[in-house]
């Protein structure tokens, strides 16, 4: 027997969207997590557990945490200096990147098959330290909970235990710098923007794909973050445009153009007003005029790129002063094209690699990462029940801080 309108207690099953919001020298972040939470079952902190009890569908609360709170505190000998030969591969760790930590050798309770991370935060021809402390470890954080609903059972038998934080911060603290320092994703670049079709792009993309690349519960997450971010009555340029652009039904733009590779993709997509075919890889330049845009998205498309950094200063030139560009994504893609840098990334790191595009131009500021996991696959979706969790989406967006050259 199931009971609407409740309160949570230890026998109700809730929903619960968790928001873990922090802060960097580089960006603001935001890590959404939707839970089925069983408090019979799943494991909460104290001061999150004392909130929660009690509440019905429709509240929100917010805690504040201090670094090392919410995951094991910092412990300086937790970063190892290790000579060169201590690491399984026969090329050096980057600076500032994240690897399994069964790549290196002889460390206590660390095995080959230990994937749990570790980064590398210095290194020099002969030796590097390795970070084993939790990414989250030194910062801070406001964790959000917001009851979606509250479902009462006379039988809560069954279920898995979640670690409710554990799982929220797996990830975070992944898509930051080290220090100031730019994360050292482009040493080898000649590599790193390698494809496994090296043949022209237009060859590719000759035939339309009428297809959605992730599911549809991930493609109302991404309708809500360019609803949160675009204006009613705005420019905007869809950036590497396919048959869809995920607008919001209701959000009324002034304008939104198209550039991609299939002109029948685009002919097809019923929200652009004008699109234009280019090859953003044989030429970043965008063919519209000096701030011209309120805004540009791309949509699932940015791990195509071998030009990024051309193609970010590109759209903030065709943005005008504080334009927004919007950049969303996921863990799919096709695999001939996508970049060998984004194939060999952690998912919070590619958000990493995006920061580092915008900061690379040097023409963006107030900078903002999300990522929204955890909510439940549509059941028409080809892919369940073999996956129950909807794709996960990530974003990244910032502004143009200045007037156009």
């Amino acid at each position: 027997m199931i009971k609407y309108g409740q309160h949570i207690h230890e026998r109700t099953r809730s929903r619960i969207l968790f928001t873990l919001r922090w802060k960097t020298s580089c960006a603001i972040h935001e890590d959404e997590y939707l839970f089925e939470v069983n408090l019979c079952r799943d494991i909460l902190p104290d001061p999150l557990l004392r909130q929660i009890l009690g509440r019905k569908s429709g509240d929100r609360l917010e805690i504040t945490f201090q670094a090392g709170e919410l995951v094991p505190p910092y412990e300086k000998g937790r970063r190892l200096t290790l000579p060169c030969f201590r690491f399984r591969r026969d090329f050096l760790p980057a600076f500032g990147r994240f690897y399994p930590q069964g790549l290196l050798r002889d460390i206590p309770g660390v095995y080959p098959e230990t994937i749990t991370p570790f980064r590398c935060v210095e290194t020099d021809s002969e030796s590097f330290d390795a970070d084993l402390n939790h990414p989250f470890a030194l910062h801070s954080a406001t964790i959000s909970a917001t009851v979606l609903a509250v479902q009462e059972f006379d039988d809560l038998r069954g279920g898995t235990l979640q670690d409710i934080v554990e799982l929220l911060c797996d990830g975070p603290g992944m898509q930051t710098r080290w220090g100031e320092r730019p994360t050292d994703f482009f040493r080898d670049s000649d590599a790193v923007f390698r494809r496994d079709d090296e043949n022209a792009d237009s060859a590719f993309y000759a035939e339309p794909r009428l297809v959605t690349h992730v599911d549809d519960q991930a493609v109302e997450n991404i309708k809500k973050v360019y609803g949160r971010l675009l204006q009613p009555g705005s420019k905007v340029l869809d950036l590497m445009a396919g048959w869809k652009s995920h607008i919001p039904e209701g959000l009324e733009l002034d304008a939104l153009v198209g550039l991609g590779m299939n002109d029948r993709e685009m002919e097809a997509n019923s929200r652009l007003t004008a699109h234009t075919v280019h090859d953003l890889n044989q030429d970043p330049y965008l063919p519209y005029e000096n701030g011209h845009f309120d805004a540009v998205i791309c949509t699932v498309s940015v791990e195509y790129l071998t030009r990024p950094l051309e193609v970010f200063s590109e759209v903030a030139r065709v943005l005008r002063p504080q334009g927004i560009f919007v950049l969303t994504f996921s863990h799919r893609w096709f695999p001939p094209k996508v970049i060998s840098l984004w194939r060999d990334l952690h998912p919070f790191e590619r958000v990493g690699l995006v920061t580092e595009y915008l900061l690379g131009t040097g023409r963006f500021s107030n900078l903002t990462t999300l990522s929204i996991r955890g909510w439940p696959r549509p059941e028409h979706d080809r892919y369940y029940p073999r996956l129950k969790d909807s794709d996960p989406v990530f974003a990244v967006w910032g502004y143009t801080h200045g007037g156009t050259d």
